[in-house]
């Protein structure tokens, strides 16, 4: 572990989010009384009823180039399939079902330049290579043994690009051999859209001898976990279901740390608990497009707010709300769209926002957080807009909950005809619920696992139900943190 890895993880560990485990969020002694006529959230007594881990290098609904299922021999030849990614978020996969002292090659190539994942056979050896200005550079190299059949894949994430095997034959095996983004952005950037823009998928063998490839797909990467689960809704807190299933935005962890995520939206079908990713969603911003995540989308009439946060090049100098609006169905498809930062009132950093039209006047919760480093802090805010105003015009703080300050994942949330701003407290680990001046009245009744997972709670058929999430990693060893996490459902 270098320095600079070894300083982030003691930044996480000061955020709390890393391998902390707790037990069920008690009710606190300021919850509303038993005896009230209205449903409050203290009623509610959730239990976990699923848990899973999605996980695809390519999103099953976003294959961009398939081979079908042929076998091809290649002898030192890289084929570029003229399909590309829209953002640099994508995932080639090669079947390798025969290597005869030679190797094979996958990732991203143009006429001068290439981002190639290569397993050399005849060495031993796993790399990635950068070739600029017909010049090539090998980033990082390890040693690997792989015996034919087997699958190969390289999976770029933002300017990481990582090196995957699978050995079992069935898709679900798949192991990080050697991952590098530092290395890759000093020779080339992959957000910028005009460098992208030259790259296409790319697969081929390496060699004198022959590679025997069968199926080859690629397309934009899915996800090695889950988090962040925003119900999407209408103005007034509806919930948007569409032929029974719910719709929600989820961060889409990335193999390695915050900037590899992106964005996506899902359906839910709460009978069964299948999840669906049905748009994925990149963010223009400063000259390159980026996977900001960790937001919300609002249906308004024939608009489509969209709200989220910069995490896409968090760097620890800083994260702020950004948004935009749209009459593109964002709910379906591959999008990559313009954003600006949100003015909300704070002078600190900003993120997880929640928006609702709450009798008639735009209220926002949001993040506070005055320090990333030597250790997070931040806490719960809710803002609102005056009467009659849009969303982003004029926001007034309400109020701010500055006695936590490992406090994420903002919600608003109606219960019982009330309107509430939940949150999810990792020191205390237990999901704290505030009124609308960001009083705190007592806490959720519901599994608090490892993690700040967030209080995604919902009524759908009579039911509520909990969406979360929690820290369980992949590949930590190999990818460093930010993997994470399992999606959990919860119902009351």
């Amino acid at each position: 572990m270098n320095d600079h890895q070894a300083n982030r993880r003691a930044v996480l560990r000061g955020m709390g989010i890393l391998g902390l485990t707790g037990a069920a969020g008690l009710l606190g002694a300021g919850a509303a009384s038993a005896t009230s006529a209205a449903t409050t959230p203290f009623d509610l007594h959730f239990e976990v009823t699923d848990k899973f881990r999605p996980f695809d290098l390519i999103a099953p609904n976003f294959v961009q180039y398939d081979s079908a299922v042929h076998a091809r021999s290649l002898t030192g030849t890289v084929i570029t399939t003229n399909v590309r990614p829209r953002a640099p978020y994508g995932t080639v996969i090669v079947e390798v079902q025969q290597l005869s002292g030679a190797g094979v090659v996958a990732g991203l190539a143009g006429a001068s330049s290439s981002v190639l994942g290569v397993y050399d056979a005849s060495t031993g050896q796993v790399s990635i290579e950068v070739t600029t200005g017909g010049t090539t550079t090998t980033v990082k190299s390890a040693a690997a043994s792989l015996r034919a059949p087997f699958r190969f894949a390289t999976v770029v994430n933002e300017n990481a690009v990582t090196v995957l095997a699978d050995t079992t034959g069935t898709g679900t095996g798949w192991q990080p051999l050697i991952t590098e983004r530092d290395g890759v952005r000093a020779l080339i950037d992959l957000r910028v859209p005009d460098v992208l823009g030259t790259l296409s998928y790319a697969y081929g063998g390496r060699g004198n001898g022959s590679a025997l490839l069968g199926r080859v797909q690629a397309g934009y990467f899915g996800q090695a976990g889950v988090r962040d689960p925003h119900v999407v809704q209408y103005a007034d807190g509806r919930p948007y279901v569409k032929d029974g299933k719910l719709y929600l935005t989820m961060t889409q962890a990335g193999l390695g740390f915050f900037q590899q995520a992106h964005w996506g939206v899902w359906t839910l079908d709460l009978a069964s608990a299948r999840l669906e990713q049905v748009a994925t969603l990149f963010f223009a911003r400063d000259g390159v497009v980026l996977g900001d995540h960790a937001g919300q989308i609002v249906v308004d009439g024939d608009r489509y707010i969209l709200l989220m946060s910069s995490w896409g090049d968090f760097n620890f100098q800083g994260v702020h709300v950004r948004h935009t609006t749209t009459t593109a169905n964002v709910l379906s498809g591959v999008h990559v769209l313009p954003t600006e930062q949100l003015a909300l009132p704070t002078s600190v950093s900003s993120w997880d926002p929640a928006l609702t039209k709450i009798n008639g006047r735009w209220h926002i919760a949001f993040v506070e957080s005055p320090a990333q480093q030597p250790a997070f802090v931040f806490h719960p805010a809710l803002a609102a807009a005056p009467r009659g105003a849009d969303y982003s015009s004029g926001l007034q703080l309400l109020g701010a909950d500055i006695s936590v300050d490992q406090t994420e994942g903002t919600i608003l949330q109606q219960v019982g005809g009330t309107w509430y701003v939940l949150a999810s407290d990792g020191d205390a680990r237990q999901y704290p619920v505030y009124d609308l001046k960001m009083r705190k009245l007592g806490t959720l009744d519901a599994p608090y696992g490892t993690n700040i997972p967030h209080p995604m709670i919902v009524r759908r058929d009579g039911a509520w139900w909990l969406i979360t999430f929690d820290g369980t990693q992949y590949a930590e060893p190999v990818l460093g943190y930010g993997g994470h996490g399992d999606f959990i459902l919860m119902r009351a």
